[in-house]
């Protein structure tokens, strides 16, 4: 499944058919939320049927597609099941029991509600919102798609704007000759990571960057008249803002993860817990700013895309231990070189990123986690040559 992102240009009686398609969802969704906490045994199916009862209910929810209904109900039936996840496997900390939302950005439809017109430039919404018909902006050409390969339709509202998001069923694989290398990376705030080669990517520090014009696009805010149009708009500029912050640090991770994982047959990283490392209040700013969760994730994704093994280890001691008699040398986190009796002397990032990268090969990583760490597993014991004979094989397990 990929999503395809392409921006919509709304006129001012669409953009409030639009938020009111939105809105609808949103009530649907605390409906639904609201019936499973009342009653016991409630399954998804109930929850369906429940948004057809409202639809009967309430007229407004009724000029909502019934299709965009359903999967208004099978979203929050989504966030209930991973709370039960995370119960089962008794993650630590909070298990994100399900939340009533209150500034919904988004609505989803299926298969129906829509029509794409014969350019694909168009897209119009055939439901009693009254959206009509929009016009699509960007770099993707539906024509390479069947219609029959669209399976959801998002139109979600940002600060800049309105998108809409073509959810297409297909399986993106390329094929790249192998290059031969393995690597480690040891992730941190000084250097955005150190590999097990001695090569270091710089820390972008995109919000420490913009933090000076944060400052003031929020004194901007706190300084108009609360429910005043001149308040709208600085919450806005100041909301464009973050979102430039965001996309930034997006854009980053998604080239560097492309180019490591096309240079490398294996990629060996720390599972690391970043839910557990902000809650340094000294670190917790630099931490978010850095983007491990995102690099993470796209290692994995692009792993899959070209056939590479990704691999997940402990990262216990990996910048403790040195990497070439396996000694313990005790260091703090001030103290940037390692150095051992046995005559080791090494950038202290780049050990870790040795150490890092033996454990891989003595392992078989994760499989599907998020980068939070919370989900994962390691399998240990298992010999990485094992692999070697199926590349593409090991891939799809990650």
């Amino acid at each position: 499944m990929i999503v395809l992102e392409f921006k919509a240009y709304p006129n001012q009686h669409q953009a409030s058919a639009i938020q009111e398609a939105i809105r609808t969802a949103q009530f649907i969704r605390n409906k639904c939320l609201r019936y499973w906490m009342d009653n016991k045994g409630v399954s998804k199916y109930d929850l369906s049927k429940l948004s057809t009862v409202l639809a009967k209910e309430f007229p407004f929810v009724k000029e909502l597609n019934s299709q965009a209904r359903q999967a208004s109900s099978e979203r929050t039936w989504s966030a209930i099941l991973r709370f039960y996840a995370n119960c089962k496997l008794k993650v630590a900390g909070k298990k994100g029991y399900p939340k009533f939302r209150k500034n919904a950005r988004s609505v989803e439809y299926k298969t129906s509600g829509w029509k794409l017109s014969d350019t694909r430039k168009h897209i119009t919404f055939t439901d009693k919102k009254g959206i009509g018909r929009l016009k699509l902006k960007g770099g993707y050409d539906l024509h390479f798609y069947d219609i029959d390969q669209i399976k959801r339709v998002r139109i979600v509202r940002r600060a800049d704007g309105y998108y809409v998001q073509f959810c297409v069923r297909v399986e993106r694989t390329e094929a790249i000759e192998p290059s031969g290398n393995a690597i480690g990376l040891d992730v941190g705030l000084k250097e955005f990571y150190t590999d097990s080669n001695g090569n270091a990517e710089p820390n972008p520090r995109f919000y420490r960057l913009g933090e000076e014009r944060m400052k003031f696009k929020q004194r901007r805010v706190s300084r108009k008249k609360k429910g005043s149009a001149n308040r709208s708009k600085a919450i806005n500029q100041l909301a464009r803002q973050h979102l430039k912050i965001s996309r930034q640090r997006k854009d980053h991770a998604v080239k560097l993860a492309r180019c490591v994982v096309q240079s490398n047959d294996l990629i060996a990283y720390e599972d690391l817990r970043v839910r557990n490392l902000a809650k340094n209040h000294c670190l917790a700013k630099s931490i978010n700013d850095v983007g491990w969760y995102q690099f993470r994730t796209w290692l994995e994704r692009y792993g899959k895309v070209f056939g590479k093994v990704t691999v997940a280890v402990n990262p216990a001691y990996t910048s403790q231990n040195c990497s070439s008699c396996g000694t313990t040398v005790k260091k703090s986190l001030s103290t940037r070189t390692h150095a051992c009796q046995c005559g080791c002397t090494l950038d202290r990032d780049r050990n870790a990123a040795i150490n890092i990268l033996n454990r891989a090969l003595s392992t078989v990583g994760h499989t599907g986690t998020n980068a939070s760490g919370d989900l994962a597993s390691i399998w240990i014991g298992e010999n990485l040559s094992k692999q070697a004979g199926s590349m593409k094989e090991e891939s799809s397990r990650l």
